[in-house]
């Protein structure tokens, strides 16, 4: 039985510092937030990194069907080790960690609790999944433009 928290573990061949600050820029969320089908335009996006502070999305269907706005205030962040925070209208709680494996990757580790059963469902985990398959392409073009 599912008791509402849910780990993703994903290594991305981008430094630590980099994959932290792709997850607290607007400029880089909007190029990467949602899962697939959807986007989060940049005028859309909210970050005031620091406890307390806001981190508001605006993701967009692509075919122009549907919104959701995220809400959630942060309640830690430890640069460029840990970002946490919680969603104001779910209680969902998730806490990414960003551990430098030496050699040029990073491992996020992203753990969500007190999930609403919505977001328990195999298709809603699997559109989770691709976020981030769309930030590990986003900083493949990073390191492609920067070679």
């Amino acid at each position: 039985m599912n008791d509402g928290t849910v780990s993703h573990t994903r290594i991305f061949s981008a430094p630590r510092e980099l994959v932290f600050r792709c997850m607290l820029t607007p400029e880089h969320l909007a190029q990467f937030w949602g899962p697939a089908g959807m986007s989060a335009p940049l005028g859309g996006i909210t970050v005031d990194a620091r406890p307390g502070g806001v981190f508001e999305t605006v993701m967009v269907a692509d075919d122009g069907s549907s919104r959701y706005t995220m809400r959630a205030v942060f309640d830690e962040i430890r640069e460029p080790e840990l970002i946490g925070w919680t969603e104001v209208e779910s209680g969902l709680r998730s806490v990414s960690t960003f551990t430098d494996l030496g050699d040029g990757r990073t491992e996020v580790t992203i753990e969500q609790s007190n999930m609403p059963a919505a977001f328990l469902t195999p298709e809603a985990q699997a559109g989770f999944r691709t976020s981030l398959d769309k930030l590990e392409s986003y900083l493949r073009t990073m390191s492609a433009a920067s070679a």
